[in-house]
């Protein structure tokens, strides 16, 4: 190479005789023929290229194949070890980003990064200073940002998760304070019995009654609104007809415990008639009872739920990589995020049960899952369809997460996935959600993030390999 050869390159056009002498002097003229490698994403960067002919295409490494991203035949066009020059740091052994294939036969200035590095940073001091303030100061940003964004992400969580513990925990407590009043009437019942103001012959009857009505609570149908209060009233007449006061406290208690009238009838007649208003206010104390225990189950049960589905969640006390069902994972970011999508976004779940199990960093995979449901009900606005469906195509794990929102519009759409892009308002994204989930999956996972928008019908698609 010559300096003249050099001269009428863009990257060159400004440079003084003495450094275009020093470039002709070690720089190297190369060639590759058409279809052959250049230079390989993943190995140590150690040459800096510019094009002097020819055509050629980078690509990156998505989901274990690699992908066109890109394709050049303007002369002057450069790639390589980038990072190096900005850097200054040859020692960190930074390696090349993508890999470079010659589309036709094509002719290359090769520089040494080690040479052309120092020389670089010694003729554009300032320059050199600026670009590496931008290159460090943008991955600090990202950063700092992205550790905002995850904080902000967990405070939402945990105000959800606080929110959703607080209803089972609060009718707990009702509930215990109820049963409370009620054991303490069901021991005034023993204490009259004690007193023999209740006959001793009529215990045996009254127990085996008891035995039938827990059974009856335990079957008792789901009745609506009209028909319990048809069979309320009912009851509550034949209440009355038999002398038994507050009719209209006890029936809404009994009905609710599956004791309807022919029941009562033949529980009745089991014991002597003087023992009638006695026997059926220790049914409604023992179906009260019954049910508030119930209701207290029903509530630690659900507590209990919400805390193994955090545990879940954040993968707690686990190894970071390890062997999952991703079904396990989505169930459990949809309890974190239930109190976000609220009662206006229907959840259809169309899982493939017999997906093999997964290979995977599972926190890291919940914070995939946690961004896009979030964008897709935050793009549906309280109200329509989040579907999740999981499949296997060509022996790979697909995850869709698919929404009924307005869609993502088509001028965007090809930045979705860039650092600091949004199209939320200030204050409520950072850009940094769709980012992280793509680093996630593709670096970390080598998988890959799909996207198809459409009005009414928005899917992301997370393709994972499952390992080994």
């Amino acid at each position: 190479m010559t300096p003249d050869d050099l001269r009428d390159l863009f990257l060159f056009e400004s440079l003084d005789d003495d450094k275009l002498a020093w470039l002709a002097e070690h720089g190297v003229e190369e060639t590759s023929p058409r279809g052959t490698d250049i230079l390989a994403e993943g190995q140590p960067a150690t040459c800096f290229y510019v094009l002097l002919d020819g055509t050629v295409s980078l690509h990156r490494t998505i989901g274990g194949e690699r992908v066109e991203v890109q394709r050049s035949d303007h002369r002057g066009s450069y790639f390589g070890a980038t990072q190096s020059y900005l850097s200054g740091d040859i020692q960190a052994r930074p390696v090349y980003m993508m890999s470079v294939v010659a589309v036709t036969d094509v002719r290359m200035l090769q520089l040494p990064a080690a040479e052309f590095g120092p020389v670089l940073r010694s003729w554009f001091p300032m320059a050199t200073h600026l670009l590496e303030g931008l290159f460090w100061g943008m991955q600090n940003t990202q950063a700092v940002v992205g550790q905002r964004e995850r904080l902000l992400a967990l405070g939402s969580l945990t105000a959800g998760l606080t929110h959703e513990l607080n209803n089972p925990a609060a009718a707990a407590v009702r509930a215990t304070a109820s049963l409370r009043e009620r054991v303490a009437g069901m021991r005034h019942k023993l204490a009259l019995l004690a007193g023999g103001r209740i006959d001793p012959e009529t215990l045996p009857a009254l127990v085996h009654l008891q035995e039938e009505a827990v059974e009856r609570v335990a079957k008792a149908p789901k009745l609506t609104a009209m028909e319990s209060s048809d069979r309320e009233d009912e009851l509550a007449d034949w209440l009355d007809d038999r002398g038994i006061g507050g009719g209209w406290d006890l029936a809404p208690v009994l009905v609710a415990g599956g004791l309807d009238v022919a029941w009562l009838e033949h529980a009745v007649g089991l014991c002597p008639v003087s023992s009638t208003e006695a026997a059926v206010r220790w049914l409604a104390y023992t179906v009260e009872t019954e049910t508030l225990m119930n209701e207290i189950e029903d509530a630690t049960t659900r507590m209990s739920t919400l805390v193994g589905a955090a545990k879940q969640y954040s993968q707690m006390d686990r190894a970071p990589f390890q062997v999952v069902d991703v079904h396990d994972l989505l169930d459990s970011t949809l309890v974190m995020l239930g109190g976000k999508i609220g009662s206006g976004v229907e959840v259809v779940k169309d899982y493939d049960r017999s997906l093999p199990p997964l290979h995977a960093y599972a926190a890291e995979l919940n914070q995939v899952w946690t961004n896009l449901i979030d964008n897709a009900v935050a793009a549906m606005a309280g109200s329509g369809t989040l579907t999740i469906r999981t499949a296997t195509r060509d022996d790979r794990l697909v995850v869709e997460i698919g929404d009924t929102g307005p869609g993502i519009p088509e001028e965007v759409l090809g930045r979705i996935f860039e650092p600091f892009f949004t199209t939320k308002a200030v204050g409520e994204g950072t850009g940094l959600g769709l980012d992280i989930s793509w680093r996630i999956v593709v670096n970390k996972h080598h998988g890959d993030i799909r996207v198809n928008s459409a009005p009414g019908d928005t899917r992301f698609q997370v393709v994972l390999p499952f390992g080994e």
